[in-house]
């Protein structure tokens, strides 16, 4: 979906596909022929942006392979989809039956991840719109926070020069211009805001390198979205995308009842960081009886945004809608690029039961958006 801004530029929104478990390109272009072509459908929109996760393998094989990609860009072309931004977050393996950690591997401290990377720059050249003025690949804030040394940040550093010598190079040979965004969430080497963009202000002037702001994370790490802006323009650095999304919260953790609904969320499958207003926080949602719970708590758990959780239960919209306000609110937009995130649908107490209640849901968080979008003034481009 497309929104023009009254500044004359276009702000995109897709939905994330990382909530489909596909890994090979058969697989993916059964996604796209089934929910994604729904989803549009449902929408009414003449095209549909996806913002597409694709594991190592299948990336080493599109970048290598100029027949692979041809016919991921058919079967897109086909249904009416378009990509600007492609999620490098998660590797492989993202819809095992425990996700864990695992997600955060290989780290940025290895070349397997720098790879991985440089395949996404090769296909996304490939795949961009001619028209857009730019494509975004969001990585993982280098790694989980321990363990973590001066020397693997150094080697972390390293690997972001190659990376930032390969885009250059693209954009020199294809024209396109290719933009890698590190997104900071709970638990990692940069969790909050204020780390990322410090690590990141040394590439300020580059352009190429910048911040994926999910506000889910934002949310779950009690960072007020004034304040993290501000700070953002102070270093410099450039918000390149914006996971829009909201977190699960719990308003009043000392309520029975709010603690036996919490528990229908913790599932084994993702790590669902919690924070405590002022106070510590844990790694999981298993360990809540280590909180307090004399403070709210907020849920890395990615929940609808269209749809509130079943009270006492509660979302981080307000946090999102204020993100979204300051974002593309004002005379220039600070990213060109929004996408939806809810990627897991599957471990909601009540998620969809087949495709079609899947492809619902998702369109429902996708016009909930873009009402959202217009109010603040931006026109769909039908």
């Amino acid at each position: 979906m497309r929104f023009r801004h009254p500044d004359g530029s276009v702000v995109h929104l897709a939905y994330c596909t990382n909530v489909h478990p596909a890994e090979d390109l058969d697989g993916v272009i059964a996604q796209l022929d089934g929910c994604s072509s729904l989803v549009r459908k449902e929408l009414d929109v003449p095209v549909l942006g996806v913002g597409l996760w694709l594991a190592h393998t299948l990336a080493e094989q599109l970048a290598n392979s100029p027949k692979a990609v041809d016919r991921l860009a058919r079967a897109l072309r086909k249904n009416d989809l378009e990509v600007v931004t492609l999620n490098g977050f998660p590797y492989a393996g993202f819809h095992d039956k425990v996700v864990g950690k695992k997600v955060y591997l290989p780290d940025w401290t290895n070349p397997e991840r720098l790879e991985y990377t440089l395949d996404l720059v090769t296909v996304l050249a490939e795949l961009l719109p001619a028209d857009a003025s730019y494509g975004s690949i969001s990585t993982l804030p280098l790694a989980w926070r321990s363990p973590w040394s001066r020397a693997q940040d150094a080697q972390a550093r390293q690997s972001f020069a190659i990376l930032e010598n390969r885009l250059a190079r693209v954009q020199e040979r294809t024209g396109r211009r290719i933009r890698v965004a590190i997104e900071p969430e709970p638990g990692c080497v940069l969790e909050m805001v204020g780390q990322a963009s410090h690590w990141l202000s040394r590439y300020a002037d580059q352009s190429r390198l910048g911040l994926c702001l999910d506000t889910c994370h934002l949310a779950v790490q009690f960072e007020r979205p004034d304040e993290a802006f501000k700070v953002l323009s102070k270093a410099g650095v450039d918000i390149v995308k914006s996971q829009v999304s909201a977190a699960l919260q719990v308003l009043n953790p000392s309520d029975p009842e709010a603690r036996e609904r919490l528990k229908e969320f913790a599932e084994p499958k993702f790590l669902h960081q919690t924070r405590e207003w002022g106070g510590p926080g844990i790694d999981d949602l298993d360990l809540m009886d280590q909180l307090s719970g004399h403070a709210p708590w907020r849920v890395h758990f990615h929940v609808p945004v269209h749809e509130a959780p079943q009270p006492p239960l509660s979302s981080t919209t307000e946090v999102l809608e204020d993100c979204l306000k300051q974002l593309i609110g004002g005379p220039h937009p600070l990213t060109h690029h929004l996408e939806s995130e809810t990627y897991t649908w599957s471990v909601l107490p009540s998620g969809p039961k087949n495709q079609q209640e899947l492809a619902v849901g998702i369109a429902g968080e996708l016009n909930w958006l873009r009402d959202r979008i217009t109010a603040l003034g931006l026109e769909e481009i039908k």
